[in-house]
């Protein structure tokens, strides 16, 4: 007779730490959350103490909603940039080359070759509107019933910055084919 425990299956003895739908992170205990709890409501003895608090408290915040904007959170995004709309617009913008990302650059050369300014800014326009005329054609198609009011400025706008200076960041590289929720 076997007084002894066997060993469990692996299958009964594994323990999955997240739910599908949990929060993903252990419950604390009670000693944790008292503490937390706890240095939470210290109130700060100095003005001194106050302000580094509000200051780590703002810069925390506002960390998070940096973040939130380059990685185009659609909680943290500016009114101008919030909607499918807009976001059908910046990958649009982003999935091509544009001569318009060039062309800063290009102004410092232009600078000792005067020559060049006007052929830049003709190519630029024609860029522009090329582009333009591209993507008001791509939003009737795929957003028939929005409204169109905005969408020029913000495309040219984006178009005109560089890319590793553009907030939100860009999603799609270029020559990438949009994303499947646009078809």
């Amino acid at each position: 007779m076997k007084l002894r425990r066997s060993k469990p299956d692996e299958a009964t003895s594994e323990v999955t730490l997240a739910k599908p739908g949990g929060k993903g992170r252990p419950t604390p205990t009670r000693k944790e959350a008292e503490a937390a709890a706890r240095a939470k409501a210290k109130v700060p003895r100095t003005r001194k103490e106050q302000m580094q608090r509000q200051r780590a408290l703002r810069s925390e915040s506002s960390q998070k909603v940096r973040q939130g904007m380059k990685d185009g959170d659609e909680r943290y995004l500016l009114p101008r940039d919030k909607g499918p709309v807009r976001r059908f617009v910046r990958d649009f913008v982003d999935a091509r080359f544009s001569f318009a990302e060039v062309v800063i650059p290009l102004m410092f050369v232009a600078i000792f070759v005067p020559a060049l300014v006007l052929p830049l800014f003709l190519v630029l326009l024609i860029d522009l509107v090329w582009m333009r005329s591209r993507l008001r054609k791509a939003l009737a198609e795929r957003f028939p019933e929005e409204s169109m009011k905005g969408t020029t400025y913000y495309s040219i706008t984006r178009a005109m910055q560089m890319r590793f200076m553009r907030l939100p960041k860009t999603q799609v590289k270029i020559g990438q084919e949009l994303p499947e929720r646009y078809r």
